[in-house]
């Protein structure tokens, strides 16, 4: 799942959050917090780590999990399908703890406060990390919500060429792309023609010399193929693709930000998850972990057919943030 799935969709009342996290395997929250799945006990009270229905979310949400429980809280994960149904259980205080993308999430809440078309005609996310956090920190507070610090780790799109094809024209930065004058097809979604993060502002922000856009999907097997092959140029993937290198192909550094600022963060109730000890822990992991970890870490889940919690437990281990 990527960034644009995970802001794509209409607003859901949380009457459905129940049946969807059944259909997700997960412990229904109206079951209250005291019910805990996996890892021991803490004095400190109770928390529900919430994750989105794919593999980076999960990943993270064993991260916050393993991390508050070695800090003293019994913690329980659960699966919720989307953002439509996890933040409004997030501000009832039904979920404490869900890692967050920053930009994605600061315009879901314009949208929330603001109107659908918020995010277009008023836009409060940028490339800029420090101003999109503090932008969403706006919308987030009067809604019950605490916006920790963002790291360094972000999922955002990105685009990649040949190894090839960067070394013959000496390109490591879109900027190099746009100067090079070459004609480029993109291998994304059909979209990409009209969105601004894509081919239009590859165009306005590079100059780079987009000839069209091969439909063959966003950061998919085939696209990267085709941009292996030479049938195409550029492939819009995400910056956590662990598999571009797979494919001989290698990120353009997004040197002018276009893209969003969508660091990872996590966001808590502020009443049942703002004390101290709970920031404190989750800082950990927001401090180390970085887009090239992130990768790995999914890698090994889609790749590996690894568990999140095994893979999340490795990671903290090999770190030494558990155990201290």
């Amino acid at each position: 799942m990527n960034r644009i799935s995970r802001a794509a969709g209409a607003l859901l009342g949380t009457a459905a959050l129940a049946v969807s996290l059944a259909a997700c395997g997960g412990d229904s929250l109206e079951q209250g917090k005291e019910k805990t799945s996996g890892g021991s006990g803490g004095g400190k009270g109770s928390l529900v780590v919430g994750a989105a229905a794919f593999t980076e979310s999960k990943v993270l949400a064993e991260l916050y999990a393993q991390l508050l429980r070695d800090a003293g809280y019994t913690v329980s994960v659960t699966t919720v399908k989307n953002r439509e149904l996890y933040e409004p259980a997030l501000e009832k205080g039904e979920i404490d703890v869900v890692p967050e993308y920053a930009a994605t999430l600061a315009e879901f809440l314009n949208a929330k406060t603001n109107g659908p078309q918020a995010p277009e005609e008023k836009p409060v996310a940028s490339g800029d990390v420090k101003a999109t956090v503090a932008a969403l920190r706006k919308l987030a507070e009067p809604r019950g919500l605490k916006v920790l610090e963002a790291g360094e780790a972000v999922d955002q799109n990105a685009f990649a060429v040949s190894k090839e094809f960067a070394e013959k024209n000496g390109l490591k930065s879109l900027s190099d792309l746009g100067a090079a004058k070459l004609k480029v097809k993109i291998a994304a979604g059909d979209e990409c023609a009209v969105r601004p993060f894509c081919a239009p502002g590859l165009k306005k922000t590079y100059g780079i010399d987009v000839t069209g856009i091969d439909p063959k999907g966003v950061g998919t097997p085939q696209a990267k193929q085709a941009v292996k092959d030479g049938v195409d140029q550029l492939v819009l993937t995400t910056t956590t693709d662990a598999t571009v290198d797979g494919f001989g192909l290698v990120f353009l550094a997004d040197d002018k930000h276009l893209q969003n600022a969508d660091n990872v963060l996590p966001v808590v109730n502020a009443k049942e998850a703002g004390a101290p000890g709970v920031t404190a822990a989750l800082d950990k992991i927001t401090e180390v972990l970085t887009t090239a970890d992130l990768a790995e870490l999914n890698r090994k889940v889609d790749a590996e057919r690894a568990k999140p919690e095994d893979v999340a437990a490795a990671y903290l281990k090999e770190k030494g943030l558990v155990g201290k």
